[in-house]
C-alpha cells in the first residue's frame, strides 16, 4: 500500500491560514492511490447497477452524474469522512465537534457547461462575512484541470458582505490539482463546477462538513420512534426535522424524509443540489 501523507502541525497552520486569507487551499496528493481506485470502481458499480443518470436542471448539471448518501452505501465511504489527511484541517476550520453534512460523488461528463457560481452557506439567513459554519472538501479521484471541469473559485469571496446572485457572471479561477488531492474551502467561498471541454469524465467526491452546533438540542430523529412520528401532523413532522429547509437541508437522496414515513415512494426535489 502507498504511504499515507499526513500534515504536520506546521502544515496545518499554513493551510488554515490560507483558508482564512483566500477562502480555500489544496492538499496535493494526500489520498492513497489504491483508495482512489477502489472508490472509482465502486462508484461505477453503483451508477451501473442503480441506473443513475444526470439531473435535468442547470444547477446539478444535465451531463453530471451525482450519487448521494454515500455513507449508506458501504464501509468504503467511511474512510472518506474520517480520512486523517483531510479531516484535521476541517477540524481547524470548524473545530473537533464538526459533523458530516453530506457525502456524494460528482462526475462531470464531456460537454457539461459550467455550474452557476454559488456559496455553500448562502441559504443560511446570517449577515456576511461570518465565521465558518460550513467547511467543504472535494477529492480529486481523477486529475482536475481547467479543460475537464475543475472546480472554479473566486478567491477571497468568503469575506464578501453578500452571497452571489444566481447566474451572476464574475471572474473565477480553476482549482487545478492532480489525482489524489483535496480542495478544502470555507463555506462562504463563491465557487462552482467548471465546464468539461475535454473528452474525459472528471470524477470528484464532495465530502462536506458543518459546525456541530447546527443541529437540534435533542436528537428527534432517533429519540422518537418512527411509528410515533407517522402519527404526527405534517407541520409537527417538519418541526421535528422530518422535512427539508429551502429545498436542500435535510434531504435523503434529494427527497424529503416524509417520503420514508408515508411509504409514498421517493419524490425528488428538482434542482435541490449543488
Amino acid at each position: 500500500m502507498a504511504e499515507m501523507t499526513l500534515l504536520s502541525p506546521a502544515d496545518l497552520d499554513a493551510h488554515a491560514a490560507r483558508i482564512e486569507r483566500d477562502g480555500y487551499t489544496i492538499l496535493e496528493r494526500v489520498i492513497e492511490p489504491e483508495l482512489l481506485s477502489a472508490l472509482a470502481d465502486d462508484l461505477a458499480r453503483i451508477e451501473r447497477d442503480e441506473h443513475i443518470v444526470p439531473a435535468e436542471n442547470p444547477f446539478e448539471g444535465t451531463r453530471t452524474v451525482r450519487i448521494y448518501n454515500l455513507l449508506a452505501r458501504g464501509e468504503l465511504y467511511g474512510r472518506v469522512a474520517e480520512h486523517p489527511a483531510a479531516l484535521p484541517l476541517v477540524e481547524r476550520v470548524l473545530d473537533r465537534g464538526c459533523l458530516v453534512s453530506s457525502l456524494s460523488s460528482i462526475a462531470i461528463d464531456p460537454g457539461e457547461s459550467a455550474q452557476p457560481i454559488h456559496a455553500d452557506d448562502q441559504i443560511m439567513p446570517v449577515p456576511k462575512p461570518h465565521v465558518a459554519f460550513v467547511c467543504n472538501t472535494m477529492w480529486a479521484v481523477t486529475d482536475f484541470v481547467e479543460e475537464n471541469g475543475a472546480t472554479r473559485l473566486v478567491p477571497g469571496s468568503h469575506k464578501a458582505d453578500r452571497s452571489p446572485i444566481p447566474f451572476e457572471e464574475m471572474p473565477s479561477i480553476p482549482a487545478e490539482m492532480p489525482r489524489g488531492s483535496v480542495l478544502v474551502w470555507h463555506g462562504s467561498l463563491w465557487h462552482g463546477g467548471g465546464a468539461n471541454q475535454s473528452p474525459s469524465r472528471r470524477l470528484g467526491i464532495a465530502m462536506n462538513y458543518c459546525a456541530g452546533f447546527i443541529r437540534q438540542q435533542e436528537n428527534q430523529q432517533l429519540g422518537i420512534p418512527l411509528e410515533t412520528v407517522k402519527g404526527f401532523s405534517p407541520r409537527l413532522r417538519k418541526l421535528c426535522g422530518f422535512g427539508i429547509y429551502k429545498g436542500l437541508i435535510g434531504h435523503i437522496d434529494k427527497c424529503s424524509p416524509a417520503d420514508l414515513l408515508d411509504g409514498t415512494g421517493p419524490r425528488p426535489v428538482v434542482g435541490v443540489m449543488k
